[in-house]
């Protein structure tokens, strides 16, 4: 973020904002990622992102690239909202001390990456059903012999019926599943993302009480974001396996992180961690390189404006 000082309010409304367009411009690469990440040896349907798209328009439509997306859309103005306004407010308060080094920049990630997951493991966890529904369901007409045997075919379930029965056979809990490998790539991923993000674009500040252009914080943020995406990804793998609820009749089914670490590594061998890689990539860079251009820009401040002040 910017150095200048923003107020609580105008951070979510800048958090969600970013949040709102960067999914609806990237959101089927976040598709095809999903997809991509959950099919196995014996069950690849997609060779590619490309050819992961190009099949889901053929036999889903163009909206069926966006499957998942309301989920998304609902859920990630309070998960990035919370994201970027915990990091402001942990490097704030850790820098009253002195100068803020580069492990306290790491440890206010930290505190954002695990403010974070109270909304982004239930978001997740819908949105993958949503989104890899309509692999099994081509799976059905494509593959035949990786359905098992007397799975009828039934219309794929709404986020509201997959949380309701979420909650009816399993509590709370069902929609926190995954909750461990979310922690284990949300963590990680912002100790890289912001002190690399706030170094990058600490370097196109033309003084040292200046502010840097927009284009740099956009490039920054681009940067830091593929980067640490890159570098979470077999993490994210793992998760987006554990929080599959359905599978083909020739795919493992895992117990827990370390269960799945070792299948994937005996079946997949260790190429299978990077499936998505580059999707991932694709999809966080214009997600971070948004948020920054809009807190750059001042949108939730100049919203603010329009609000009545209030008398002292």
């Amino acid at each position: 973020m910017a150095d200048k000082q923003i107020s609580l309010p105008a951070k979510l409304i800048n958090g969600g904002i970013a949040g709102l367009i960067g999914v609806t411009c990237v959101f089927p690469i976040d598709l095809a990622k999903t997809r991509l990440q959950n099919q196995q040896n014996g069950s690849r349907l997609y060779t590619s992102m490309s050819d992961c798209l190009i099949k889901t328009i053929r036999s889903e439509g163009y909206f069926g690239m966006y499957r998942g997306a309301a989920v998304n859309l609902t859920l990630v103005t309070p998960e990035k909202a919370i994201k970027l306004a915990a990091n402001d407010f942990f490097r704030h308060h850790l820098s009253k001390d002195g100068k803020l080094t580069l492990f306290k920049e790491m440890l206010a990630g930290c505190g954002a990456g695990t403010c974070q997951v109270i909304v982004t493991t239930p978001m997740e966890m819908l949105k993958i059903q949503l989104q890899d529904a309509g692999r099994l369901a081509a799976q059905r007409k494509l593959m035949p012999e990786t359905v098992p045997v007397g799975t009828v075919e039934t219309k794929s379930p709404t986020a509201m019926q997959l949380t309701r029965e979420l909650l009816r056979e399993k509590g709370i809990a069902g929609l926190y599943k995954g909750l461990g490998a979310t922690l284990l790539r949300d963590v990680p991923f912002s100790i890289i993302y912001f002190p690399l993000f706030a170094n990058l674009n600490n370097l196109g500040k033309r003084g040292s009480d200046d502010t840097a252009p927009f284009y740099v914080s956009f490039i920054s943020g681009c940067v830091a974001g593929s980067t640490a995406a890159v570098a979470v990804n077999p993490v994210d793998v793992i998760k987006t396996r554990l929080q599959s609820l359905n599978r083909g009749s020739t795919e493992d089914t895992y117990s827990g992180v370390t269960d799945c670490i070792r299948k994937i590594m005996r079946n997949e061998g260790p190429s299978a961690f990077l499936k998505g890689a580059y999707c991932r990539a694709l999809v966080i860079a214009p997600l971070f390189g948004i948020a920054q251009v809009v807190y750059f820009l001042g949108v939730g401040e100049f919203i603010l404006s329009f609000l009545p002040k209030k008398d002292n």
